[in-house]
């Protein structure tokens, strides 16, 4: 049997209660998953890249077949360069749907079939949830202790007040 090597990446920008519930199912199904924390020079983030990878290990520090690694450029020479085989991508609506399929076809196309996409439904409990949410939340000092991990939620809140006292 063909050893699976799944990657999930995101921005992680905090990473939520979502993205840790397709993390965990994903780690299920994979001999070892990589978590690929995403460095866009198009998006403005709360925490730096590596801050964002501290925060996901705090918070997969449990799970012993998965790895944290960043990465920049394309998703698909990342999952290539790990010698991974799957992409994993959870799904919150049908608008997902339509965009990742579009990545889902592309990184097949540019890895030449070596790469395929799972997509995993998000739980009823986070399929409203997102990174962007959270920061909102958090910026005006809403609860946010239902949408992250317990093991980052002070990370969170410091950098809210930061960016608070900043504007």
């Amino acid at each position: 049997m063909k050893k699976i090597v799944a990657v999930c990446a995101g921005s992680f920008d905090p990473i939520t209660k979502g993205h840790l519930d397709i993390i965990k199912r994903a780690s299920k199904f994979s001999n070892k998953l990589i978590v690929g924390v995403l460095n866009s020079h198009n998006k403005k983030y709360w925490f730096n890249l590596e801050e964002r990878k501290a925060l996901v290990e705090k918070c997969l520090s449990e799970l012993d077949n998965i790895e944290v690694k960043t990465f920049d450029g394309l998703l698909v020479d990342f999952v290539l360069q790990n010698k991974a085989n799957i992409v994993v991508r959870g799904l919150r609506a049908v608008s997902d749907y339509e965009y990742e399929l579009q990545l889902a076809l592309t990184n097949k196309s540019l890895s030449d079939n070596q790469v395929e996409t799972i997509f995993l439904p998000g739980s009823r409990e986070s399929l409203y949830l997102s990174a962007s949410l959270v920061r909102e939340v958090a910026l005006h000092g809403g609860k946010i202790d239902e949408f992250i991990s317990p093991e980052i939620v002070e990370d969170v809140r410091k950098r809210a007040k930061e960016i608070k006292n900043k504007g």
